[in-house]
């Protein structure tokens, strides 16, 4: 079945380069959701969300011809979602982006992960929508997007293991607030 869909987006994205606008519809149908839930993630901000998830797909769309193949359309789309979502944080908002450089020398290694059963899902949302900036961040990008530390470093400009250091006092972070 997945191969099918890839079949199909990749017959979609050669009409979308053809300026098919039919197809240009059916991709964004197909990913639209998914986008606007990375968005709203990363600026926490649903109508701000809206307009990058926009300003994504027009991207999108105008640089076709740079899409390769060599990963899923929807990754490669989900990256032009993440990069716009970092340019806006870092150009609009009204205190910078901070990630700092320092980290645990007691903590270098991630804790190994624990349930969090006794909390509904839109407490912890709410809990990660609330940490700063920073952790908010990399814990977006590590635990709900997939990229490694080495990816988030370069995408945000630090060492790999100061992602791994906001990651592991996000964590914490959460675990506080969950627990008052």
């Amino acid at each position: 079945m997945e191969a099918v869909l890839q079949d199909i987006n990749v017959l979609l994205v050669e009409r979308c380069r053809q300026g098919d606008r039919k197809a240009q519809h059916e991709l964004y149908a197909r990913y639209a959701r998914a986008m606007l839930n990375v968005a709203m993630r990363l600026v926490n901000d649903y109508g701000v969300a809206e307009d990058l998830l926009q300003e994504s797909f027009v991207d999108a769309f105008t640089k076709i011809h740079q899409f390769k193949g060599e990963s899923s359309f929807g990754l490669w789309l989900k990256r032009i979602v993440i990069n716009n979502a970092l340019n806006f944080l870092r150009k609009y908002q009204r205190q910078p982006l901070v990630v700092t450089d320092q980290f645990d020398e007691e903590q270098p290694h991630e804790e190994p992960d624990e349930p969090v059963y006794p909390y509904d899902v839109d407490q912890v949302h709410r809990t990660i929508q609330g940490l700063p900036d920073g952790y908010r961040l990399v814990f977006t990008l590590y635990c709900l997007e997939g990229y490694d530390h080495g990816e988030i470093g370069q995408i945000l400009n630090i060492s790999e293991q100061t992602s791994k250091s906001q990651y592991n006092r996000a964590r914490k972070k959460i675990r506080e607030l969950l627990n008052g």
